[in-house]
């Protein structure tokens, strides 16, 4: 990901640098808030295009739908314990309600309890530090 910083503010000086590969194009004088912010979304842009997304020292390989322990264990995945820690480890500094994390990753499911339970069969495979819980509030994701 490539965030141009420039004084050339023409469109024709943006359409340029977008086309020459740059992913975002700010013109100086520039907000350093602005700035941050541009970088916080091409941060996460990154995140949900990546094949593979680091939790800590290990990673979760989104091809293969499996963790990849510090020493190079493979450890298989469900669906739903997939989709769990991948919005976990998309979003890794952001607190999940178990609400929001029940609406987009367990749709169908009945009971309330699914997060914890899905959270609890995750730290058993992988490791305890891998969900970290934020008391009174929900989860966030941990490190390998």
């Amino acid at each position: 990901m490539a965030l141009m910083l420039t004084a050339a503010g023409t469109v024709d000086d943006r359409i340029d640098g977008l086309d020459a590969g740059a992913d975002d194009y700010l013109v100086k004088p520039f907000d350093l808030d602005e700035l941050s912010a541009r970088l916080r979304a091409l941060c996460r842009r990154a995140a949900e295009l990546a094949d593979v997304l680091r939790i800590g020292a290990g990673q979760l390989d989104l091809a293969y739908r499996e963790v990849v322990l510090p020493g190079g264990e493979r450890v298989p995945l469900t669906t739903r314990e997939f989709g769990l820690l991948r919005v976990l480890a998309t979003h890794p500094d952001t607190v999940h309600t178990r609400a929001s994390l029940r609406r987009t990753v367990f749709r169908d499911a009945p009971s309330p309890s699914i997060v914890d339970t899905y959270v609890y069969y995750l730290r058993t495979k992988v490791g305890r530090s891998a969900v970290h819980t934020v008391q009174g509030q929900g989860y966030r994701l941990g490190a390998l």
